[in-house]
């Protein structure tokens, strides 16, 4: 087993081990996903959140190892540059990968956990969520920050910001499921646009939203950055639901 520690934490290594190697049966179940696991490990003061992926399927596992670099990987290295761009995301701690000599095994992250107020998905979900204009248009910021920055986000979606309220009206935001990600010098208009698509289905929280950008990214009016915003999130739920019918229709006996 491969486990490459925060250098922060270097100190706690054999305790970190301990943890992954044990995982099956120690710490608290924090999301039982069918593909991927998350328990909670309490280390000291700080609590672990480590979560374990698939394994992958056989071509996959030839791919990650030789020639990508595991999700686990992936989601340790992609939290440092966040970090490293001012970026909120949980504190990154270690990530191990276990392997044979012609493939990729188990994988794992580790992270802090952290005690948050919301996730974005409530927004979506919960009708006149308190203070909710102004928590999206500070959501609103923080995109537009990380699209400043050339960051590409690909699972910019309702589960994936967490936030923390703070006094005074504001908000800080916190990136998780961190695996799928590009870093580019600078982001295009139509790159942003789909990058803002798998957020919500409702025109009015695409509408402020396009309010909100287009205070901040002036290349272009309202009305087009309204125009595109909602023509990718109409796009992205019309293939979304799609999706959903044919996999109804394919498992039809079910």
């Amino acid at each position: 087993m491969r486990l490459i520690v925060n250098p922060r934490f270097e100190n706690q290594k054999p305790e970190i081990k301990g943890f992954i190697e044990n995982f099956d049966h120690t710490g608290k179940m924090f999301v039982d996903g069918q593909r991927n696991k998350i328990k909670l490990f309490e280390l000291g003061d700080t609590t672990l959140n480590i979560k374990s992926f698939k394994i992958p399927n056989l071509i996959n596992r030839v791919a990650y190892k030789f020639f990508r670099k595991s999700k686990a990987r992936r989601s340790y290295e992609f939290a440092m540059r966040l970090l490293e761009n001012g970026i909120g995301t949980p504190q990154p701690i270690a990530y191990s990968e276990s392997a044979s000599w012609w493939s990729m095994g188990r994988s794992f992250y580790v992270s802090e956990q952290l005690s948050v107020d919301l996730t974005y998905r409530e927004l979506v979900e919960i009708p006149d969520y308190p203070d909710a204009e102004n928590i999206l248009r500070q959501f609103v910021r923080f995109s537009f920050s990380l699209h400043e920055k050339g960051i590409e986000f690909l699972d910019h979606s309702p589960g994936n910001t967490l936030i923390k309220k703070r006094e005074n009206g504001l908000y800080d935001f916190y990136l998780v499921d961190l695996n799928r990600m590009n870093f580019h010098d600078s982001l295009d208009f139509e790159t942003r646009m789909k990058n803002l698509s798998h957020l919500t289905p409702q025109k009015k929280m695409v509408d402020l939203m396009s309010n909100e950008y287009a205070r901040l990214y002036t290349q272009k009016s309202e009305a087009e950055i309204a125009q595109r915003m909602w023509f990718y999130t109409d796009d992205f739920q019309r293939k979304f639901h799609q999706k959903r019918r044919l996999k109804k229709k394919l498992k039809f006996w079910k």
